[in-house]
Parts: structure tokens; sequence; C-alpha cells
């Protein structure tokens, strides 16, 4: 079984796309995904499955479809990626509240990003299929306009990241046998 962290985008921003996270733990226990735990009500689900990652986004994508009545992307990474993107943070040292981590659904172009207009200061730097952000003012104030891709994203602040570090990590704990004495 893998451990996988699916992050939703466009739920419960804004009033739009309106998603309980009851509703959607049960959709991924009918899916047969086990160990399925929500965090906070932006469309993060931590579940382990039998099923590969590409079967596995396939069938939550076609089960949100079919419950919300349109397209809604799904981001997927396993345990280890996830703890990689935290432990890569390039902004350790500054206010988690005020760091953003953009998960791509494809490797990151990181040529769109030389020459990017940060008219509040704003840091950008892009990993493998993530951009960091640092909004020194906040994400609210912020004028930034990040550059189009091909690519679908969503965003989290890195605390939620760390968090659904902390509950994929139990999870996959639960899985292990005990160790022999």
């Amino acid at each position: 079984m893998t451990t996988f962290i699916a992050l939703l985008r466009a739920v419960n921003v804004g009033g739009t796309g309106m998603l309980p996270m009851k509703t959607l733990a049960a959709m991924c226990g009918d899916l047969g995904f086990a160990q399925v735990r929500t965090y906070i009500q932006s469309g993060n689900v931590v579940f382990q499955s039998k099923l590969t990652r590409e079967k596995t986004q396939a069938a939550l994508e076609r089960a949100l479809e079919a419950h919300m009545g349109k397209k809604v992307d799904v981001i997927l990474r396993d345990l280890d990626e996830l703890k990689a993107v935290l432990g890569a943070n390039p902004f350790q040292e500054r206010e988690p509240a005020k760091i953003i981590v953009a998960f791509a659904s494809a490797p990151v172009d990181k040529k769109l990003f030389k020459a990017i207009a940060a008219p509040g200061g704003e840091q950008v730097i892009p990993g493998r299929q993530e951009i960091y952000i640092y909004y020194p003012d906040g994400m609210g104030q912020s004028k930034l306009k990040l550059p189009k891709t091909d690519s679908v994203s969503t965003a989290r602040n890195i605390n939620t990241v760390g968090k659904l570090v902390a509950i994929a990590e139990e999870i996959a704990a639960a899985q292990k046998p005990p160790a022999k004495r």
C-alpha cells in the first residue's frame, strides 16, 4: 500500500466548489482507499491505496466529477515526495504563515521564473514540481502574478504541508509490522 496525499484544486474556496470533508472521506473509503483522513476544509486528504498512482488519481477524479458535476483536479503526492517538498523549503528561516507552496501537475519550467516581477518583494523559487513563494506582507495583499503554465496547480501554506506530512507519517507507521525483539 502506498500512502498518498491528495490536494484538490478549487474546493471550498471563496464559497465555490463546496465539498464537506466527511463526504470526501466517505468517497475515498468507497473507492477502497484505507486509513482515510482529511485535514481542514480546503480539500486535503491522506489515505493508502493499493492502486498505482495513475489509477488512484483517475479513480478519485472520476468520483469527484460524478459528485460535484464538474471536473475537480487532483494533485497527488506520496509521503516521500511530500517530505521532500517540506525539506526543500528554501524559506526555512522565514515566517511559515507567509510561505506558500504551489503544487503543479507537471515539472516546473524554471526558465519561466527567471524574470518574474515581484511588486511587493515576494520571492519565488521553482522546485521540481512545486513553486515556493514567500509573501513578506502576506498573500492577501500581494499583486504577484505567476507565469502561465500548461500544468494544473493548487497552493498550500507550508504549515499545512507540514501537518499533511505528519498525518501521512502516522498512517504509514500504522501499516508497518511491529519490530521483532
